[in-house]
């Protein structure tokens, strides 16, 4: 019997892991014509296009209509807030940069669950907490710089707008479970891109750019509302229902390594020894602090 035939859900465990690495692949090159706002929207809007047809197929619309308000609100600090926060990030750092600090989202999911949830970690969790956001530190301390450049930016207001987009995830994910528990997660899913199409809908046509976007932006950006929005969530979905939540939340961990390497590799983009150092401190911490890994006990 083979390894894959073991574990049907690692096809998809890998699949999600490379499909969400692109996103900021597809993002950057959305937002370097676009610009952060319309990237947003635009990946919302295609999202909801692609979700809402499966999602009335499936016989959920009457859910969608009853739980319409919740679902459209977590859809703003879900997806369209993070969303705009990656875009303006990347015109600015790097796709590898950005994927290791999106690898935090379960960092602030702990701290966020602690605080709203009574969700108190143990002495692992605590621990995994302070190392990860430790490599949060290190790493900021040699990327983040607030001097503008040529253009305007400045690294360290990206690195500021990324970690700001995993605190949103962190607050989603708390919210999600207190008011939406037990809502199919399609729903959820579908109501939340729309309500964050709906959110981003007026900033992004008043940001529209004057001059029209080329063929590659829209197609980076239809690939990132339908590849990595809608059929990642599907993807998620059945892997939360294959291989449990907790394996599902270790994606997490596996996307810096494909959204370095797209980087590198379709970009031509410089890894340093201390963003990989960084980005192993993080994945060590954040593993630690969502308990999917533990401290041996000392035997007394």
């Amino acid at each position: 019997m083979t390894n894959t035939s073991r574990k049907p859900w690692l096809q998809d465990f890998i699949l999600l892991a490379a499909i969400w690495g692109s996103s900021f692949l597809f993002m950057r090159m959305g937002a370097l014509e676009f610009g952060a706002i319309p990237t947003a929207g635009v990946r919302v809007a295609v999202a909801s296009l692609f979700l809402l047809p499966i999602v009335l197929w499936r016989g959920l619309g009457p859910q969608l209509r009853q739980h319409w308000k919740l679902t459209f609100l977590v859809g703003l600090t879900n997806s369209a807030i993070p969303f705009a926060c990656f875009s303006y990030a990347l015109l600015s750092i790097t796709t590898g940069l950005s994927s290791i600090l999106n690898a935090t989202v379960p960092l602030f999911g702990a701290v966020i669950a602690w605080l709203w949830l009574k969700d108190r970690p143990n002495g692992s969790r605590i621990l995994g907490l302070a190392i990860g956001f430790m490599g949060v530190a290190l790493l900021a301390s040699e990327k983040a710089s607030f001097k503008p450049d040529a253009s305007g930016m400045s690294t360290g207001w990206a690195v500021l707008a990324c970690l700001l987009a995993c605190l949103c995830y962190g607050i989603s994910a708390s919210f999600t479970k207190r008011y939406l528990s037990g809502l199919p997660p399609l729903v959820t899913a579908t109501g939340s891109q729309l309500g964050a199409t709906l959110g981003l809908l007026l900033p992004s046509l008043w940001l529209w750019p004057s001059q029209a976007p080329s063929a590659p932006a829209w197609l980076a950006l239809i690939a990132v509302g339908v590849l990595c929005t809608g059929l990642a969530y599907i993807l998620f979905f059945r892997l939360i229902e294959q291989a449990g939540p907790a394996r599902a939340l270790a994606v997490t961990f596996v996307i810096p390594v494909f959204g370095v390497m797209y980087g590198v590799v379709l970009l031509g983009e410089s890894v340093t020894p201390w963003m990989v150092l960084c980005g192993l401190v993080i994945v060590c911490g954040t593993a630690l602090s969502a308990g999917l890994v533990t401290l041996p006990k000392r035997k007394s």
